[in-house]
């Protein structure tokens, strides 16, 4: 267990309508969804306790009351578990995020609400220290090959990061796991929404987004496909 770690919490987006999984998702929220015998946000928190983390600020939206009802204040994962929600309207994860930042405190990390990611964190956040930099992505070399490359990643820099443009030099991918200094979005009013790729690409443009590549490859239960891969990966052995 890293000590270091104990100074990060760790914001998980899981305020979306997801769509692309409808319809399991209509009437219960993604991270609730059944996976292997449990729901998918047991098995989150238990690699983040696994990693160090003991708190964990979930951002919800969509039936975010389920979630509470469930996980109540996380002793039972062995994370202290706190909430912020959207409110009347929905802001997005960019808005999320400042919605959350008085529970959040000076840095953090952001993990998606479908991700399940088995790098380790610390020395992540230890490269972030060392960076001076506002923010910091982790990406994967993925080739096309798990979801669409979206980040031109050369010697150590992110040097184009753009869900919707798509150049041949693009060969990895935001892996999912990204960490912040808090005025990243105190420059944004409160109660705005928008999305986080809006920060992420204002930083790269500012040469404040660090970048860290991983080894290991992700996995997800934002598509029918993903859960199913997932399934098959933490089903019991027979």
């Amino acid at each position: 267990m890293s000590a270091v770690l104990s100074n990060y919490p760790v914001a998980i987006l899981a305020g979306g309508l997801a769509t692309r999984l409808r319809p399991l998702t209509e009437n219960i929220p993604k991270v609730l969804l059944p996976v292997a015998g449990k729901a998918f946000l047991a098995h989150q928190l238990e690699l983040l306790r696994g990693q160090g983390i003991r708190r964990v600020v979930l951002c919800l939206g969509f039936l975010g009351e389920m979630v509470v009802k469930e996980f109540g204040d996380g002793r039972a994962h062995g994370v202290e578990l706190d909430y912020s929600f959207d409110g009347p309207k929905l802001l997005g994860t960019g808005g999320a995020l400042r919605q959350a930042l008085p529970k959040l405190g000076e840095k953090f990390f952001v993990l998606y609400g479908d991700s399940y990611l088995t790098t380790p964190f610390a020395p992540i956040a230890r490269f972030f220290e060392h960076s001076r930099r506002r923010g910091l992505m982790t990406v994967y070399r993925n080739e096309g090959l798990y979801d669409t490359s979206n980040v031109v990643f050369r010697d150590g820099q992110i040097v184009v990061y753009d869900k919707k443009l798509r150049l041949p030099e693009m060969k990895h991918i935001d892996y999912g796991l990204s960490l912040f200094h808090a005025p990243v979005f105190e420059e944004r009013p409160a109660g705005e929404a928008f999305d986080l790729a809006d920060e992420l690409h204002q930083l790269v443009a500012q040469n404040d987004l660090a970048g860290f590549e991983v080894p290991e490859r992700f996995y997800e239960i934002g598509s029918h496909a993903g859960l199913s891969e997932l399934e098959s990966l933490l089903a019991p052995k027979k």
